[in-house]
């Protein structure tokens, strides 16, 4: 099992981001709540990672903190949620506001997010209410700034947000939708990306 990797940031195209330890690039999979931490292209990163093993490839999954990494092991111990959608419901909803909708049953709060119906909504709830108190508060805050990321992707922020949000499970017209929905002038990225996502939250 890769629990752990410490190396430089070579690039990061939301969900997917690369990590060269010694010589050795990681493809790796991340959450947004992953991302608005992430220093810039270039500079060392210290990445806390999960491994899932199938019959067609191994995929690693990278997490900011170990506590955003235990939330995403609860997630995908849930029938139904798999590690896509596990990385969804993270870059979708913050942490905080997660255990909140599961410790007060609002199922509502939980099927704004893409792939959650009202079946799974309820079986989170009811598997998750006792587990969350500590897995999610020392959970990165999802109001960090972006300050220098996306720097590798300057020359088309919106069309990589659209596709970004498409990777983490909205239909593409959907994801145009909330990207024309905001300002994006001016922006990069990441801060489309956090932007588009909550306002989607707020409506």
């Amino acid at each position: 099992m890769i629990g752990r990797i410490k190396g430089m940031l070579l690039t990061k195209q939301p969900p997917e981001l690369l990590v060269d330890v010694q010589g050795v690039g990681y493809e790796m999979e991340a959450p947004m709540s992953t991302f608005y931490q992430l220093p810039t292209v270039g500079d060392e990163v210290v990445l806390h990672t999960h491994l899932v093993v199938r019959e067609d490839a191994q995929l690693l999954y990278a997490f900011y903190s170990t506590a955003e990494r235990r939330l995403f092991r609860d997630l995908i111990r849930i029938n139904g949620v798999g590690p896509k959608l596990g990385l969804t419901i993270l870059s979708g909803i913050s942490a905080a506001d997660f255990a909140r909708a599961v410790h007060e049953g609002d199922a509502a709060a939980l099927t704004g997010l893409p792939g959650v119906g009202k079946k799974t909504a309820d079986r989170l709830i009811v598997e998750l209410r006792d587990k969350l108190s500590e897995a999610t508060a020392p959970i990165g805050d999802d109001t960090a700034t972006s300050a220098g990321s996306g720097q590798a992707y300057q020359a088309s922020p919106v069309s990589d947000a659209v596709s970004a949000l498409t990777a983490l499970g909205y239909k593409a017209p959907e994801a145009s939708r909330m990207v024309r929905a905001i300002d994006a002038t001016g922006l990069e990225t990441e801060a489309i990306i956090k932007a588009a996502l909550q306002s989607a939250v707020k409506g």
